[in-house]
């Protein structure tokens, strides 16, 4: 699996009410681009989730895509350095560019 997978979204943060301020930010897959990767993953892992390399900006990783039944598309985690590094804040567009692993 290395398909690759360019992108533009705003990044939101979780707001659940046991979650800490601050602690969880994310990024929603454009709707089309998640049913291929869905229908090129599978079922996916634990949770369902999808194993991903990704780059935003200078800043490579490798993390999951969980589903989400709120969003009703993948949302990819975006962390606290990734974000300190870019200047990245609640509402920003992020590029992204992630590959399937």
């Amino acid at each position: 699996m290395s398909e690759t997978y360019d992108f533009e979204a705003p990044l939101w943060q979780w707001r659940a009410r046991d979650a800490q301020p601050g602690s969880w930010f994310f990024v929603s897959l454009p709707f089309e681009m998640a049913d291929e990767i869905e229908a090129i993953a599978g079922p996916g892992k634990g949770f369902g989730s999808v194993r991903v390399e990704v780059t935003v900006g200078s800043q490579t990783w490798r993390t999951s895509l969980f589903p989400s039944g709120e969003e009703e598309t993948y949302v990819l985690p975006v962390k606290k350095p990734v974000r300190a590094a870019e200047g990245l804040d609640e509402g920003d567009t992020c590029r992204v560019s992630l590959r399937l692993i």
